[in-house]
């Protein structure tokens, strides 16, 4: 399978540029003055974070896996196309989490920064599924051709780990950053992704 070697080094370049979900909240420190509102909604959308995290990390982990084990084009289409649909489940959900939540109390402008959030989750949800309905269609009876495909793949992968990272960013400032970086479940999601940045 050499033909396909290089592209699934790409692959793994793609995934590994993308840090999961809220990069945005290691290392925070409370400035939060105890805004209860603002804590609750805050847990609301931590405590729905590490089952969705987990989701995407075992999803890059097993295109990872695939594009370094040298497995055959139909195993490597098959383990991708899984891993894309998961990882549009993920950002579906929680695009689906924030916007039941409702805008942040007592932020300026955060009815906007809510509906931003969600437009951007919900893409990503989309861009994800896209690149599942592009992998499915690759043919895997040609090897350069399917390497081709992958090589788009890995293009567009590349582009959408990068916006994944800022989906939920402009909605993290100030007090709403403060208040998740209170929340338990939040703290374990940064400090997994602080790990996994310091492995990668």
């Amino acid at each position: 399978m050499e033909g396909t070697d290089p592209v699934n080094k790409k692959l793994t370049a793609a995934l590994s540029s993308g840090a999961v979900l809220v990069v945005a909240l290691t290392g925070c420190t409370s400035g939060d003055e105890g805004n209860e509102k603002l804590d609750a909604w805050a847990k609301q959308i931590c405590d729905a974070l590490p089952a969705q995290d987990t989701k995407v990390d075992a999803a890059n982990e097993a295109i990872k896996q695939a594009a370094t084990d040298n497995q055959s084009p139909e195993t490597v289409q098959k383990t991708d196309s899984q891993a894309f649909q998961d990882m549009s489940d993920a950002y579906k959900a929680l695009g689906t989490v924030v916007q039941q939540a409702g805008p942040p109390p007592g932020v300026e402008t955060g009815d906007k920064k809510q509906q931003d959030a969600v437009k951007a989750l919900n893409a990503l949800s989309t861009s994800y599924a896209d690149l599942k309905k592009q992998v499915d269609g690759l043919d895997t009876k040609d090897q350069g051709k399917f390497a081709d495909g992958l090589q788009d793949v890995a293009t567009e992968l590349g582009k959408l780990s990068k916006s994944s990272n800022s989906a939920l960013k402009n909605l993290e400032q100030g007090d709403v950053k403060s208040a998740m970086a209170e929340q338990a479940s939040c703290k374990k999601v940064a400090a997994t992704g602080s790990a996994k940045a310091t492995q990668g």
